[in-house]
């Protein structure tokens, strides 16, 4: 699959979330042909995240963060502007996302004390770990300069679509 998605075209906007979910479950089965039967963690990453950078319209960024040391992850593959190079699990969004592997979704940036500003336009941030045998190896995240631009049920479908695409990966 080198011509990308069968998708509706859109704006590079956020929709209704009605046509936020239909898109998203448009592209499920798309996304996970396009990596069917990959193993390694960089390509999966990088295909997902020009992938999802079509599907998700509202986002700003969408990439990866890889998880590089027991408390520290680093900027992997990504569609957007420069994102940080290096987060410590002690902060952020991200952070937190892989300190407790969980999605973690904040409508409002700005209302959490140690967001870290990569992108000082953002908004609003949805991160979904991904999780190899049983730890967190890495996360996607989402920014949008809209607030309140994704859902805990994008979160949700996000993270479902993760464990099925990353099922066969190796460290």
């Amino acid at each position: 699959m080198s011509e990308g998605l069968l998708l509706p075209p859109a704006p590079r906007a956020r929709l209704p979330l009605p046509a936020r979910l239909a898109r998203l479950e448009d592209a499920t089965p798309q996304l996970l042909a396009a990596v069917a039967g990959e193993t390694d963690l960089i390509t999966l990453q990088a295909t997902l995240a020009c992938l999802l950078w079509e599907t998700m319209l509202q986002a700003s960024w969408c990439g990866f963060y890889r998880r590089v040391a027991e408390r520290e992850l680093a900027v992997g593959p990504y569609q957007g502007p420069l994102g940080c190079l290096r987060i410590s699990l002690d902060r952020g969004v991200c952070g937190l996302a892989a300190r407790e592997a969980r999605v973690v979704y904040v409508a409002d940036v700005r209302e959490v004390a140690d967001h870290i500003a990569c992108d000082g336009a953002a908004r609003s941030e949805l991160v979904v770990p991904v999780t190899l045998d049983g730890r967190v190896e890495a996360v996607l995240d989402l920014d949008s300069h809209e607030q309140d631009a994704f859902s805990e049920e994008e979160g949700a479908r996000l993270s479902a679509l993760l464990a099925r695409a990353f099922a066969d990966a190796r460290r």
